[in-house]
């Protein structure tokens, strides 16, 4: 599969109306039209353009975000970044600090945290079982996806890059100033307006 029709299938799937589980489904429904090697070619795929969102950076502008990211999260965070399409995915991989002009993440900047909707969290968790459940549909076979993939492929985050400690806000002002303006007066859940966010980029966490 090449990158062209990888990112036209997203980006078709992220313009489906719905929320992000239904974009899944329609995107799962569009691969099971493709050959079974086009399934897990697709899967591979994915997993490579994701390893390229796989930084300590932008973990820390995840953390950021969301005033603080598990692994988990982060994994899902990175996911989420495909659906903003190729263009800006491209941006904010080569520029974290450009999520600070993304609407998307504008928009959660406006808002309390306590007032985020499940959609507005910035996660794409289902986007991980796409190619999953296309392969199940077209062979019948609960695993076939994991047998014809081995263990070829990363299941948890494994930043690259210098490892630097995300934990400092000064730091993280010093690598992402414009994120972290954007949510230096983020609205916490209690109402009060805290500046002193909480990344927690602990493996494991």
């Amino acid at each position: 599969m090449t990158d062209e029709a990888f990112w036209r299938l997203i980006e078709r799937a992220a313009e489906q109306p719905g929320d992000l589980d239904e974009r899944t489904e329609w995107l799962a429904e569009e691969l099971t039209r493709l050959p079974v090697p086009q399934i897990v070619d697709f899967a591979r795929k994915l997993s490579s353009v994701r390893l390229r969102a796989d930084t300590w950076t932008l973990w820390a502008a995840a953390g950021l975000i969301q005033d603080g990211c598990s692994d988990d999260g982060f994994w899902y965070f990175q996911l989420w970044l495909l659906s903003l399409g190729r263009a800006t995915f491209e941006r904010v991989v080569a520029e974290p600090d450009a999520l600070a002009e993304v609407d998307a993440v504008r928009a959660l900047a406006r808002k309390p945290m306590n007032a985020w909707s499940d959609q507005d969290w910035p996660e794409w968790e289902s986007l991980d079982f796409a190619a999953h459940e296309a392969h199940q549909e077209v062979t019948g076979r609960d695993c076939g996806l994991d047998e014809a993939l081995g263990a070829e492929l990363p299941v948890a985050p494994d930043p690259a890059g210098e490892d630097w400690d995300a934990a400092d806000p000064e730091e993280v002002a010093r690598r992402l100033p414009r994120l972290t303006a954007l949510f230096s007066g983020r609205q916490v859940s209690d109402g009060s307006s805290d500046s002193a966010l909480s990344i927690s980029l602990s493996a494991g966490s």
